[in-house]
Formats: C-alpha cells, structure tokens, sequence
C-alpha cells in the first residue's frame, strides 16, 4: 500500500527484456539508479512505487534496485517504453509510523492516459490527460483522487463527452515529480480510486437483480431500502 507521495526521483540505469540471472528470472527487468534514499531500509522481496506500479526488489546495492516486469504490468503500464537514463517517480510501501499524506494507492495500475495538453497559469500548471481506456472514465470524478504515475493527485475539471479530465501541479509538486518534464502525446500510468470499484462492485449486482454476486446480507438491505424510498418520494 501506497500513499501517492513521491518520495524520490531515481533514473533508469539498465533494461534487460530477457534477463536469464538469478534475480532476472528469465523475464524482462529494469534496474533503477540513484535510489539510495529509499534503500536504506529496503530488503529483497520489499515493494517499491515506480511510477505508480508496485513492484517487487530482486536484486539490490547501496544505490540501486532490481525489478521484474511481468507481461501484464508492460500492458498495462507505461513501464515499457521507458528508456536508460528516463528519471522514474519512486515510493517505498508506507510505514504505521508515518503521516498519511495522499490517498490509498495500491500500485496496481489500471490504465493509461496520453497528454493532451499542458498549460501554465502563474507558478502553477494545468495538465489534460485523456484516458487510452475510456472506461475508466466513470471513476474520475471533480475534486476526486487519482494516481498520475505513483502521484496522488487532485482531479480538477472532467469532460465525459470528449473523454478527458484535467490536474493541476503546484510548483512543489512539479519540482518533486517527472510529470512536468513530459510533453503532449506522453503516456502516464493511471490508477483510480479504488473505493469507486468496489462500490460498484457491491452495488451493481443488486441493482441488476444478481444479489447473491453481490454477497446479499446487510447491504443488499441497505440498498433495497434506499431504492424503496427513492421510488416513494
């Protein structure tokens, strides 16, 4: 579990797509430099935000980490048109002890968006993404949360019709994550608010008459109830 904010810069340092060593497994990796601040308490096996996507440490040194990227993740990620020497925004999974300062991100990327536009106004800059799965849409609501590659974000306007919404960086959020030195036409990683899932998932079956897909019970009644008296006022 993640909280979407962006702890470190790194930069990719190596891309094997078929990496046959022992923390490669035979599969595609990347390794990522300039990360000793985050590795001080990292060990093999640990989680670490790139760019949104938890991924799991293969293989580590003082200033550098090992990831293996499955054929899923280069799906549905940005992840494989990253380059040597592209920075990468990291977060190591969140500790109790720490101040939750973004919102619950899981690192599982649902989709990506392309940039369609990136505009300043004052010190600030307005950037418009449009998603490459326009299903996605539904969950991306004004003043909501996403996560825009490992970064958890404020949603500022959305345009069902043109299949678009917009974000705004504040000038410390742009000096501390890679969004700003991308450009239009950009892939970014997007993953939604996970509490709009799963109320759907919840509440969709129920209102399509396949409660026990819904789980039944408590909130099946919950939600009969709220139908009945919608339909009585």
């Amino acid at each position: 579990m993640f909280t979407g904010i962006v702890e470190h810069l790194g930069t990719v340092v190596e891309i094997q797509q078929l990496d046959n060593s022992s923390s490669g497994g035979g599969g595609w990796s990347m390794k990522v430099g300039d990360a000793k601040n985050i590795l001080v308490d990292c060990r093999l096996g640990d989680s670490i935000s790139v760019n949104g996507t938890c991924l799991t440490v293969t293989e580590l040194e003082t200033s550098w980490f090992k990831v293996g990227l499955a054929p899923e993740t280069l799906r549905r990620t940005n992840l494989g048109d990253l380059k040597v020497g592209n920075k990468v925004n990291l977060e190591r999974a969140i500790a109790a002890s720490v101040r939750f300062g973004g919102h619950f991100v899981q690192g599982h990327v649902d989709t990506t968006a392309t940039i369609i536009s990136m505009t300043p106004e004052g010190n600030s800059l307005w950037v418009r993404l449009s998603p490459n799965d326009p299903f996605y849409l539904r969950y991306i609501i004004p003043k909501g949360y996403i996560c825009l590659d490992g970064t958890s974000l404020t949603i500022c306007e959305v345009n069902d019709n043109e299949s678009w919404f917009s974000i705004m960086l504040v000038a410390y959020t742009q000096a501390h994550v890679i969004m700003p030195t991308q450009k239009v036409g950009d892939k970014v990683n997007v993953e939604v608010d996970m509490l709009g899932k799963y109320v759907e998932r919840i509440v969709e079956p129920m209102l399509f008459g396949d409660v026990q897909k819904a789980g039944g019970g408590y909130v099946e009644k919950l939600v009969k109830n709220y139908l009945e008296k919608k339909s009585n006022a």
